[in-house]
């Protein structure tokens, strides 16, 4: 397992975050633009911090967004 730049993940979990409360807040706008944004992070996210090296089950979980910010934060919790 390679070492996790923990700050890094933070910051663009942070992003992240931002993004999902703005997207919940959309109510029935058009949200496709967030939508696509929080997919590219996540897709992002899981790439550049080899997350699935550190969670085994974090790539099937990657379709809700809640979840998925969760596992990031255990994942810092635990390398932090």
């Amino acid at each position: 397992m390679g070492k996790l730049n923990v700050q890094k993940l933070k910051e663009t979990l942070k992003y992240l975050e931002s993004k999902q409360r703005e997207l919940k807040k959309q109510n029935q706008n058009d949200t496709r633009s967030l939508e696509s944004m929080i997919k590219y992070l996540k897709k992002d996210m899981m790439e550049q911090h080899d997350l699935s090296e550190h969670h085994q089950l974090i790539k099937q979980e990657i379709k809700d967004t809640e979840i998925f910010i969760e596992n990031v934060k255990n994942i810092i919790k635990i390398n932090s």
